[in-house]
Parts: structure tokens; C-alpha cells; sequence
């Protein structure tokens, strides 16, 4: 990439936030914009005839999830380098984007002209970039699945946990899983014997903050 510019797409669902970039990055020397849109759709029509280093897109789009919209580039376009940005990290979302989409960086709509150009150069010539606060988020979802995973949470339990969110009796949840209300109060004892809870309040903020719901 040292001797031609980096060609970049921008997909965001809201245009003011796509002229902030493009001015942003505008006179930047290594640095080209050459297509912009606020629809996923037609911004993969587009990269059909043009040649894009890399990509930047927004996660969160009414038409088409950024999820989604990374995993078809990556698959239609391989050769293409995705740099997501959003206005929030959530770790299950990176983490999925990382997986699935191979994506090569993430980035808060709130870092500054400088982060920006840096990440977009670290990608463009084959590195990876995560912003402080992204990487946070990773290691908090990080550890939350290890925490699941170590309790060991069944399907069923987590089935009844759902149930006893929508505030279901151990009558209604029997008959909702075709059960036994003894079977209910026997798996309620463990949920909240594993969640380390005491209280219907303490479980759902558990199962909450480890996305067992």
C-alpha cells in the first residue's frame, strides 16, 4: 500500500455521519474515499465493479445488520479488508463479527480524526485494530462465557431461567415445558444454586450480564 493510495467504501445508514468521515479524511495522502452509501445493498452492487481496499461499515442498519452485510462481503469479496465502527462495542457482537465475518478491526464512533487514519493504514497494509475500549468489551465477554461454561448452565435450566424473566409460576412453567412441578422447583434450586442467587431479582441480572437470556 506504500505506493498508491488506500481505496476505501463507507456504508453508514445515516449520511451525516459518512460526510463527517469523508471530511475527516479528506487531503489525506495515503488515504482515498472512492464510494459511499447509506444501503448495504447497494454498496454490494457497487463492489461488484469496484476495486475496494478496504471497507467501513456501520453494525447497526435498518435494511440489512452489519453482521450480516460483513459476512456476504467477506464470502462475495474475500480480498476485502472490513473495519467495523459503531457506536457501541458489545462483546457477543465483535466476537461474532470476528468469527464469522473476519472482520479486521473495530472502532467507537467517538475516537478521534488520528485513530481513525491509524486504524485504516494498520489494516490496509494487513495488521488488525481494536480500539481501547472494544478490546475492554472482549475481554469482558471473554470472561462472562468462561463464567457461563464454568457453571455450567443446561438448555433446560436456561429455558426455565427465560421463563421465570416472563415472572411464569412453577405451575405455568411445568406446563409451558410439559413437566412436573417438582421438576421446576428441582431445577430452580440449582439455577440458583449455580448462579450463586438468592433472589428472582439477583438471577435475571445474572443471567443478564452472562447472556443466558
Amino acid at each position: 500500500m506504500t505506493d498508491k493510495k488506500i481505496r476505501i467504501a463507507i456504508v453508514d445508514d445515516h449520511r451525516i455521519v459518512i460526510d463527517g468521515i469523508v471530511a475527516l479524511l479528506k487531503g489525506n495522502d495515503s488515504i482515498e474515499v472512492v464510494a459511499t452509501n447509506i444501503s448495504a445493498i447497494a454498496m454490494l452492487q457497487t463492489l461488484e465493479s469496484l476495486p475496494i481496499d478496504l471497507l467501513l461499515t456501520d453494525i447497526v442498519m435498518p435494511e440489512m445488520n452489519g453482521d450480516d452485510f460483513a459476512r456476504k462481503v467477506k464470502k462475495l469479496f474475500p480480498e476485502i479488508r472490513i473495519l467495523a465502527l459503531s457506536m457501541s462495542g458489545q462483546g457477543d457482537t465483535i466476537d461474532g463479527l470476528i468469527n464469522d465475518a473476519d472482520i479486521c478491526g473495530y472502532v467507537l464512533k467517538n475516537i478521534s480524526k488520528q485513530e481513525l487514519i491509524d486504524a485504516i493504514q494498520k489494516i490496509a497494509a494487513g495488521g488488525i485494530y481494536f480500539s481501547e475500549e472494544v478490546l475492554k468489551e472482549l475481554e469482558k465477554y471473554s470472561d462472562q462465557r468462561k463464567n457461563t461454561d464454568t457453571i455450567n448452565i443446561t438448555n433446560r435450566e436456561k429455558e426455565i431461567i427465560l421463563l421465570i424473566e416472563k415472572e411464569y409460576s412453577n405451575k405455568q412453567i411445568a406446563e409451558s415445558l410439559f413437566i412436573s412441578e417438582r421438576t421446576v422447583e428441582t431445577h430452580r434450586k440449582n439455577i440458583f444454586r449455580k448462579t450463586n442467587t438468592n433472589s428472582v431479582i439477583g438471577l435475571i441480572k445474572y443471567a443478564y450480564l452472562h447472556k443466558l437470556i
